[in-house]
């Protein structure tokens, strides 16, 4: 009897097993597709004066240089305002906070906002930021409503990442004589970078390929020169390529997919940094 529950056992993890997989390859196969026709059909647009030209005869020729600045403006500006907020904040619910009845309201709407659409973040940024704060249309303005965005999710991963922490770790600094700020600061931050690391990458590169926030607060059809100033629109690849694939007629196919694949690249890039840096950080983890 016994043999028999064991091998239904086995049998069913099995079957588990190969169905997890089944759903995995299933998964991944279309994104590694996408990723290699986007490459296929991409890549003979791809040269130095596409990288570093500005855009010319209606766009249909040129370069996505005002593109590739104004992502690297935006994604800047976006960490500054989201990822110092996000990890305080995720500090203060994770180490200081008390388990009460707000905050388990604040993390269910942290939650929450997490899944709001794109398009409702550049309403709002639209309302406070371009209009009620006057910033206009702006690198500051879509980079303050980016940062609204990816918030949540900064905010809720990096607070499991920090409740990950075993506890030991936080008792042992303390009665060694350490304060709580210290011991949060030099034992626990450290211990749960890796898994803070991946919320960040993961909001900016969010805030990176988004279209509808940009679109109502900073992002610009055209622009000849680059952005001098924070308060000054700027042109971004996610919103270049809407344009270039939408509302500019006999556009090259290959300028469409070439940016397409300056995108991809731009994002896979971020995570490629945060992969080796998240890498370092688990080879010195002690646990």
């Amino acid at each position: 009897m016994k043999n028999i529950l064991a091998r239904n056992r086995h049998l069913t993890q099995r079957i588990g097993f190969i169905g997890l997989t089944l759903m995995a390859v299933a998964t991944i196969i279309p994104i590694i597709a996408t990723v290699l026709f986007i490459l296929f059909k991409g890549l003979p647009a791809i040269s130095r004066e596409f990288l570093t030209g500005f855009p010319s005869d209606g766009m249909r020729a040129g370069g996505i240089y005002p593109a590739i600045v104004g992502t690297i403006y935006l994604t800047i500006g976006t960490a500054i305002f989201s990822v110092p907020l996000g990890i305080a904040a995720a500090i203060y619910l994770a180490e200081y906070a008390s388990d009460t009845k707000l905050t388990r309201t604040i993390r269910i709407a942290i939650i929450n906002l997490a899944g709001i659409p794109s398009v409702v973040y550049g309403l709002f940024g639209l309302g406070l930021f371009v209009l009620f704060l006057n910033f206009g249309t702006s690198i500051l303005a879509a980079s303050l409503t980016l940062s609204i965005m990816t918030l949540p999710v900064i905010i809720s991963t990096a607070e499991e990442a920090l409740r990950s922490v075993p506890q030991a770790f936080r008792t042992v600094s303390i009665s060694l004589g350490a304060t709580r700020w210290q011991t949060i600061r030099r034992i626990v931050v450290k211990e749960a970078l890796p898994g803070i690391l991946t919320g960040v990458i993961l909001g900016l590169e969010r805030a990176a390929g988004e279209t509808a926030p940009i679109l109502f607060t900073g992002a610009a059809f055209f622009l000849p020169v680059l952005p001098h100033s924070p308060f000054d629109a700027t042109m971004a690849l996610p919103y270049h390529l809407f344009v270039i694939s939408t509302q500019v007629p006999n556009m090259p196919v290959e300028i469409q997919y070439g940016t397409a694949l300056v995108l991809i690249v731009f994002v896979l890039t971020m995570n490629l940094i945060a992969t080796i840096i998240r890498s370092r950080a688990r080879a010195r983890r002690q646990w």
